[in-house]
């Protein structure tokens, strides 16, 4: 049951004095903005003004940590002087998603807000939001903690402080080792320093410890950020150019985030929608991108439909085989979902690449016909029983291994050869798997009926 928003608001401004009282602040800001989604879904002036009463640094806080609707209507409703003052309070990757929202609302209002703000964090940003989404620089945080060879640990760590004190810098978890031309040698966690006398300089560090030197630069896909984010157990990853010098990091969130994404994406994808337009509040917007999919969806029933129309006569002579078609098409559709699925996934997570096309396939293909050979004798024999027919038996158990066969084999081709021409192997290969099966499924199975029960 909702909540009134009376109690709503009482709540909020509980967590506001726990949030100024500095007790868990991101926590709080999270839960504040968990609360000023209710209040939107009753009342969206009352959403705006409670969120402009906030002091700017919690204002910033819970803007980042709204749903993207919500963050909508805030962006629309606030002045650009107001949001430029918000912005100079989050990390440059907060600001840079905002400012890109706030572009994609009104160009001439996102144009305001940069020039409202610092001209240094105003390049900065202008620089991110270039990257496209799908690239890792448009994901990058320039604010972080970087120590020179030659420096002491002892020196680094005083600047660590001055930076924490004048907030510029809100999480620091390694130190991003460079030399005194601001390229990249390597990071190391914190804790490590811990066991470091002050005096002890970062060369000899490096030298008896090592450090990290993985990196990317602000032009690799996401799909290598999650890559080495998995391969390495890294939760934070350096962005450098391609003279290495160190231009920021991706922290843990982001990687978090982009995982997420990935994962939604996929699960989208392989069902014809996308997370835009389902996310949308606009009905039109999502219906547009479902109808097109269904619309492929009906020209490749219709391809099966022509098949059974080919065999009309062998249908009307033996009606059984009416009875045990969806069968055929049914248990090939689900062996080749299966192959699909997990080849899909193992292209996403960097297992597989199209040069192993040939291992991939080898196995799905000698799965399937482990299980084609298993279930064509159920069947042949469940068909056997229940129709008195011996060679309809015969027939199904042959057909379903044909199909399972096909199955197992296009399962896994169709995401290889869309992924070796850089189409998203997960967007559109459901569609097409099921048009091979059930084209497949039922021309084998009425043919063959007609070869040998007419």
């Amino acid at each position: 049951m909702d909540r009134n928003i009376e109690d709503l608001c009482i709540e909020i401004e509980r967590r506001i004095r726990l949030f100024l009282e500095g007790m868990d602040e991101n926590a709080q800001a999270y839960e504040i903005a968990e609360l000023l989604e209710e209040v939107r879904e009753q009342d969206k002036r009352r959403f705006i003004d409670l969120l402009k009463s906030f002091p700017e640094d919690l204002k910033a806080d819970v803007l980042s940590e709204l749903s993207k609707n919500a963050q909508e209507d805030a962006l629309e409703a606030i002045d650009a002087k107001e949001l430029a003052d918000i912005i100079e309070e989050m990390d440059t990757d907060d600001a840079a998603d905002i400012v890109q929202q706030i572009e994609e609302i009104d160009e001439n209002k996102a144009e305001e807000v940069l020039d409202e703000i610092d001209k240094e964090e105003s390049r900065v940003l202008r620089e991110l939001i270039s990257y496209d989404e799908n690239e890792a620089g448009a994901h990058m945080q320039t604010e972080l903690f970087k120590a020179y060879i030659d420096e002491t640990i002892g020196d680094s760590i005083k600047r660590l402080k001055e930076m924490k004190q004048k907030g510029g810098l809100d999480n620091a978890y390694h130190v991003f080792i460079v030399d005194r031309r601001d390229r990249f040698l390597g990071m190391m966690p914190l804790e490590d320093l811990v066991l470091q006398g002050p005096g002890e300089v970062y060369r000899n560090v490096i030298d008896k410890e090592g450090a990290l030197t993985v990196t990317v630069h602000p032009k690799d896909s996401i799909d290598r950020v999650i890559e080495l984010a998995g391969n390495y157990n890294m939760n934070v990853i350096p962005v450098v150019d391609e003279f290495d010098l160190l231009l920021g990091r991706i922290t843990a969130d982001d990687i978090y985030d982009l995982m997420e994404k990935q994962a939604t994406d996929q699960i989208y994808g392989m069902a014809g929608v996308q997370e835009e337009s389902e996310e949308s509040e606009n009905i039109v917007e999502a219906g547009r991108t479902r109808a097109f999919w269904l619309g492929i969806n009906l020209l490749t029933a219709i391809a099966a439909s022509i098949v059974i129309g080919l065999f009309d006569d062998t249908i009307q002579s033996i009606v059984a085989l009416a009875v045990l078609m969806p069968i055929v098409a049914s248990m090939g559709g689900n062996a080749g979902t299966q192959s699909l699925t997990v080849t899909v996934r193992q292209l996403a997570l960097g297992d597989i690449d199209p040069t192993e096309a040939k291992r991939v396939i080898t196995k799905e293909v000698l799965l399937s016909l482990g299980n084609g050979l298993l279930y064509a004798v159920v069947m042949g024999l469940i068909a056997y029983f229940w129709f008195d027919m011996p060679l309809l038996g015969f027939v199904i158990a042959l057909s379903m291994l044909i199909n399972l066969l096909a199955a197992g084999f296009f399962g896994a081709t169709i995401p290889l050869i869309l992924k070796g021409l850089g189409i998203d192997p997960a967007v559109g290969s459901t569609v097409l798997l099921t048009t091979v099966t059930d084209v497949v499924g039922f021309f084998s199975f009425l043919g063959l009926a007609t070869i040998i029960l007419l």
